[in-house]
């Protein structure tokens, strides 16, 4: 039998891969079987799953996979953003060079990235270094908790990231803004981050490319709610 705390962690990883896709049923007698336990122990990971907003839990349709809420991951790149602005603005304008050891981490960092690209490894590497990087920032800080506070509140927004990381030109352009970063830090030049951070985290929120290549994976209204408020409205008219 697989212990909760294994169980918890193998579906959380699976749903913020993508393995386990948005809106896919969750059947309590599937998993069961699949991990070799009992009900009443899985319907215990299923709760913090639901907490946690992994999954959402309907009273006919059962256990689906969430889907990815735009508003929580704009609310986490405005969270995000406002943080890195004033953490990588201090460390720029610090009257002291950046650490020796930050310095050579952050660069080894963007060498594995540029590295992945270049071997054509799978956005999952990328991703893993590219959220090296930016902790890295946060550690340089002393900012840590911070970092670990948000990844706890993390499941929309890592799966929309993923989805805009299957672009190979996403991946290149990561990169260059990274490279900028860096070298605005290495520089003391404090002028360009809030700029440089506003696009690096917020200009993908309101492009077209998730509604239309991935539309079944967000929380957009269904067709069957629209028709519902449709025929709604369509009746308010009538009675006017």
């Amino acid at each position: 039998m697989t212990s909760k705390a294994v169980i918890l962690r193998q579906l959380r990883s699976e749903i913020l891969t993508l393995e386990l896709k948005p809106g896919s049923i969750l059947s309590e007698t599937v998993l069961s079987e699949r991990f070799e336990i009992s009900r009443t122990p899985l319907r215990d990971v299923l709760k913090q799953l639901a907490h946690e907003g992994y999954i959402d839990v309907y009273p006919k349709r059962g256990n689906l996979v969430s889907y990815i809420d735009l508003e929580s991951v704009e609310q986490m790149i405005y969270l995000r953003s406002t943080l890195e602005k004033d953490i990588l603005s201090q460390l720029a304008a610090s009257p002291t060079a950046l650490a020796l050891r930050g310095t050579l981490e952050l660069k080894e960092i963007l060498e594995k990235q540029e590295e992945a690209i270049r071997l054509g490894h799978e956005h999952e590497t990328f991703l893993y270094w590219d959220d090296a990087f930016h902790k890295a920032i946060f550690a340089l800080a002393g900012r840590v908790f911070l970092w670990d506070l948000i990844q706890q509140s993390n499941v929309h927004y890592a799966r929309y990231r993923r989805l805009h990381m299957l672009k190979q030109e996403k991946l290149e352009e990561i990169l260059g803004e990274h490279r900028m970063l860096l070298d605005c830090l290495l520089n003391r030049d404090p002028s360009r981050i809030e700029e440089l951070v506003e696009h690096h985290l917020h200009e993908d929120i309101n492009a077209a490319y998730l509604r239309e290549n991935f539309a079944a994976y967000l929380n957009l209204p269904r067709l069957d709610s629209m028709t519902l408020a449709s025929a709604a409205g369509d009746g308010s008219e009538r009675e006017r």
